[in-house]
């Protein structure tokens, strides 16, 4: 009888994840949270790429990311089909 509750958080957690791992990510526009959801991408980077994109305007191409200091084509590759970069 107690099985049943803990299957449904289980499968709840489950599906929850395979949702936010879904969603892309707009550079031009997430949040530090967000970004730093991304593979790789902690705290830290996910706050100098919103400095990068406060101050040098919004990013053209997801390789745009190679102009922030400590990202490299390995992040952005793992990360690719998980980023958009949507022009406002």
């Amino acid at each position: 009888m107690r099985i049943l509750p803990i299957l449904i958080v289980i499968l709840t957690v489950v599906f929850s994840v395979v949702t936010v791992a879904e969603e892309k990510i707009d550079l031009n526009s997430a949040t530090v949270e967000e970004i730093a959801t991304l593979n790789n991408i902690g705290l830290k980077k996910a706050e100098k790429i919103v400095e990068y994109r406060q101050s040098s305007g919004q990013f053209e191409s997801i390789d745009d990311l190679k102009n922030v200091k400590g990202i490299g084509s390995v992040t952005i590759e793992k990360n690719r089909d998980r980023m958009v970069a949507v022009q406002n």
